[in-house]
């Protein structure tokens, strides 16, 4: 089975540091690699994959602001579609415009929905609701509008994910720092519970950092900049719970599929996926507001965190997804 996985060209695939897209798209591609499928990866040209790669730049936009990001994503999308009679399915990890191209080829698409940016672009979706072959990434985020094939969750590669039953004493915000994503509320957690926390990720609102992080940062309350894949291990596995006290209906939130891999809980706002991800009182909490997160802070020692660990690889492992995935090509192939 000859299979192109398109990627976005905002970051390399896999990321060094953020580019959640990139890191399932890569995920993917490894997987299917594994059970016996001829994969290309279209992405940046540095990325990194076991199959063919294929690229119309070297470094993503994110990466080198000169390029110009809408040129680049044009370039990147027809230049799969002007190859794409050399494959049995395109799998695209690159939201709707792909999907524009779609009744242009023969190829059957196959369309994970890693999120909805706007209401706005679900018309795209809605016109090749026959064509898309839409994948949910987990069953909050479907739109009543759509049609879909399945939903399957992010994987991850487990074995890169050191357990460490022996956390040291510091609470974690790992993520974008962003008011969707509540650092203001996680420092309000570790203010109230009295624990020490570590803020990593990348600064995507410089303005909500200078006004509702910076002003709060002190012995206690520490940024570390972003942390990719080398200080991830650590910074996961040795703190004592991550805290992600979110402000929309996230999708999916790998983050938290990473910690509960390291054997950390995760408290958690029940928005979103969250309620699909966390097992409420085996690997985390889910919690209304930051007063019940303070309250969660101290029960966390009732976890396991072998549970954790053995929760998150049997449902969010690489593996399983590529699986999956390799399952609904088949399905796909098979109805043509």
């Amino acid at each position: 089975m000859k299979v192109a996985v398109l990627s976005p060209v905002a970051w390399r695939t896999p990321p060094r540091h953020y580019g959640p897209w990139e890191q399932v798209a890569s995920n993917i591609a490894e997987g299917i690699i594994k059970l016996g499928a001829e994969v290309t990866l279209f992405a940046t040209g540095d990325s990194v994959t076991a199959g063919k790669l294929d690229s119309i730049c070297q470094t993503g936009y994110e990466e080198d602001r000169s390029q110009d990001a809408k040129v680049l994503e044009c370039l990147h999308i027809s230049n799969l579609m002007e190859r794409a009679d050399e494959f049995d399915i395109i799998h695209n990890n690159f939201d709707f415009l792909p999907l524009t191209y779609s009744q242009l080829v023969n190829t059957p698409f196959i369309t994970t929905i890693h999120g909805f940016s706007s209401p706005r672009i679900i018309p795209v979706y809605k016109k090749y609701n026959s064509r898309g072959h839409y994948v949910s990434i987990s069953n909050s985020d479907r739109s009543p509008e759509l049609e879909y094939l399945a939903t399957v969750y992010n994987g991850l590669d487990a074995t890169k994910f050191i357990f460490n039953e022996y956390p040291q004493e510091y609470l974690l915000s790992f993520s974008r720092i962003h008011p969707d994503k509540g650092i203001a509320e996680a420092i309000a957690i570790a203010k109230k519970s009295n624990c020490k926390l570590l803020i990593a990720g990348i600064i995507q609102d410089e303005r909500y950092f200078k006004e509702k992080v910076e002003p709060l940062l002190d012995e206690q309350i520490q940024y570390i900049g972003s942390a990719g894949p080398e200080k991830r291990n650590c910074l996961l596995g040795d703190a004592t719970a991550l805290l992600h006290p979110i402000n929309f209906n996230e999708p999916f939130g790998l983050s938290v599929a990473e910690a509960m891999l390291c054997g950390t809980p995760v408290i958690a706002f029940n928005r979103g996926s969250m309620p699909e991800l966390i097992k409420e009182g085996e690997t985390g909490y889910l919690v209304k507001n930051v007063d019940e997160a303070a309250d969660a802070v101290k029960n966390i020692k009732n976890i396991k965190r072998t549970y954790c660990r053995e929760w998150a690889e049997s449902r969010f492992s690489s593996k399983k997804m590529a699986e999956d995935y390799f399952a609904l090509y088949e399905k796909i192939l098979n109805n043509k």
